[in-house]
């Protein structure tokens, strides 16, 4: 079987985790027919193989990304005009997905990044609180209500075909510290490396966009 049948597999059949606070809303796009078959589309044409992929784990979906399209990093404007796959969602770009398509483009192209790697996040299912994207490490019950939850939701992509010997981390402030911690907890990756998120760059140093591509693209083409 390849990649791709078990990676929409994975991603459909996601349940939402228990003891989630009153104030926190789960986003779940996979329950959205239309998001179901956005998602086989593009694993079907960037991952209909069974080589394993190196996976970057980002913090979680944000409500204008891959909490709407079901795909990390990847806003239904690039969802369209860069991965070819026709959508309806509303056509806003995410801080977060213009960084990463540009930086794609550096790489060398989506067949040859996705070819190699895979966005995923620590947590696959979005967080919002008063209308807003909340990263799980926010959430004060976050450690001992989500933690089997999300570690599971990682163990389960390497089996799935993740490569275990060296994974990134999108983030080098508190995703990076917790994924450090599942890791010497859990022993999910031989090594994990840090690059800074692409909102922070987006954010705060925007003027070195072209910096932060070229370094994204040097690290990853090791």
């Amino acid at each position: 079987m390849s990649f791709y049948n078990i990676l929409s597999d994975f991603y459909l059949k996601l349940n939402v985790p228990d003891n989630i606070p009153q104030d926190v809303e789960v986003l779940n796009p996979y329950t959205d027919a239309k998001v179901q078959k956005l998602v086989n589309q593009f694993f079907k044409k960037y991952y209909s193989d069974d080589s394993p992929r190196v996976l970057l784990i980002g913090i979680n979906p944000g409500r204008f990304g891959g909490g709407i399209t079901g795909i990390g990093f990847t806003d239904p404007v690039h969802l369209q005009e860069k991965c070819g796959i026709q959508n309806d969602l509303e056509k806003k770009h995410e801080l977060s997905s213009l960084f990463m398509y540009q930086m794609i483009e550096a790489f060398g192209g989506l067949e040859k990044f996705f070819a190699k790697y895979l966005f995923t996040s620590v947590s696959p299912l979005g967080f919002v609180s008063e209308g807003k994207n909340l990263n799980y490490y926010d959430i004060p019950e976050s450690k001992n209500n989500l933690e089997e939850f999300m570690v599971e939701s990682i163990q389960k992509q390497i089996q799935l075909g993740g490569s275990a010997e060296v994974a990134y981390s999108i983030g080098m402030g508190e995703n990076i510290k917790y994924l450090n911690y599942l890791n010497k907890k859990y022993q999910l990756f031989k090594e994990v490396r840090s690059l800074p998120h692409p909102r922070w760059i987006m954010q705060y140093r925007r003027k070195r966009v072209e910096e932060f591509v070229s370094l994204y693209a040097e690290k990853l083409s090791i």
